[in-house]
């Protein structure tokens, strides 16, 4: 599957004000912001547009759950795309300020990197946050950037054409060895269901759980299929991995729907949690999705973690 992180370097132009989790904002104005720059026919719903197959809003925006399969891990198809906004939770912010974000792409969506760059441009000038005097706050794109590579850059307006996304694969996990110590740290709030409930504790076998239905679908619907492995087998192995100390938290924020014209409650778990076992098998695994997110909404940026594995006796 091919997999692309692109780093946006962005000067603040107005004071602005921002929610402390500021994914939500981020996408909703990306969204709104994409649409106007490449919709030719300004339907107000994809579904009833006869374009919406070939549209770079639709694609993006708008995907649709997949055909029905006994088979499929997951009846929704994830986007091909995750915000990392900052993590700062500071909300006021003043002209001149850096305002750096990433932008995450899979498969197709990466030839799509022209028309997001145009829209956070768009978006740039139209402002973001909440209004003061009468306006948002505008912002300018400085520069582009992939591994630490310019790509982009707003003194010329051109984008290089020899970007490659890198191919990624997981790999066949390696037998368990020693027992180890996993440290994982969650850096945004991550949303999972258990029993269809949201979890508020994180035993070892419902990160593995999250982790391979996360795998799973990205590379179901952006790659060469669901890699081939032995799901329910790491599944049953990953019970045995015992929790050694948690210091998780609910953490509770709020967003703002303009499809639903509503607020919404978005909790999730952050804080940090260590865990003691054969994990090692794991790590191919985690090492993706701590670059893919997990969980629920990750196209907002939820979903992210840390982990550092140490051996030895706790």
């Amino acid at each position: 599957m091919f997999f692309g992180k692109y780093d946006f370097n962005c000067t603040l132009l107005d004071n602005a004000i921002l929610p402390p989790f500021k994914g939500s904002t981020f996408r909703g104005a990306f969204g709104s912001a994409l649409k106007r720059v490449v919709c030719a026919v300004r339907e107000k719903e994809c579904a009833v547009c006869l374009l919406a197959g070939r549209c770079v809003y639709a694609r993006t925006f708008e995907v649709s759950p997949g055909a029905p399969d006994a088979k499929a891990r997951t009846a929704v198809v994830p986007h091909p795309y995750v915000i990392e906004p900052p993590l700062s939770t500071d909300t006021r912010f003043h002209a001149g300020q850096a305002f750096d974000f990433s932008l995450l792409l899979f498969g197709d969506a990466n030839g799509y990197l022209p028309y997001f760059i145009y829209a956070f441009e768009a978006m740039g000038e139209t402002g973001i946050g909440k209004a003061l005097s009468g306006k948002r706050a505008r912002f300018r794109l400085d520069m582009v950037l992939t591994g630490g590579e310019e790509i982009y850059s707003s003194r010329d307006h051109t984008l290089r054409t020899s970007i490659s996304p890198q191919d990624v694969s997981l790999q066949a996990f390696p037998g368990a060895e020693q027992p180890v110590i996993l440290e994982v740290n969650l850096l945004t709030p991550l949303r999972l269901k258990s029993g269809n409930i949201f979890s508020q504790d994180l035993p070892f076998h419902l990160l593995v759980r999250a982790g391979l239905r996360r795998m799973s679908s990205l590379f179901a619907a952006y790659g060469g299929g669901e890699p081939d492995i032995d799901y329910r087998g790491l599944v049953e192995e990953a019970r045995s991995v015992e929790t050694l100390r948690s210091s998780l938290c609910w953490k509770e924020w709020e967003r703002w729907s303009n499809r639903q014209e509503c607020s919404m409650l978005m909790g999730g778990m952050m804080g940090g949690i260590t865990y003691r076992g054969r994990i090692d098998r794991f790590l191919p695994l985690f090492e993706l999705c701590r670059q893919f997110h997990l969980g629920k909404q990750t196209s907002f940026g939820l979903g992210l973690f840390d982990y550092s594995c140490t051996g030895g006796a706790p």
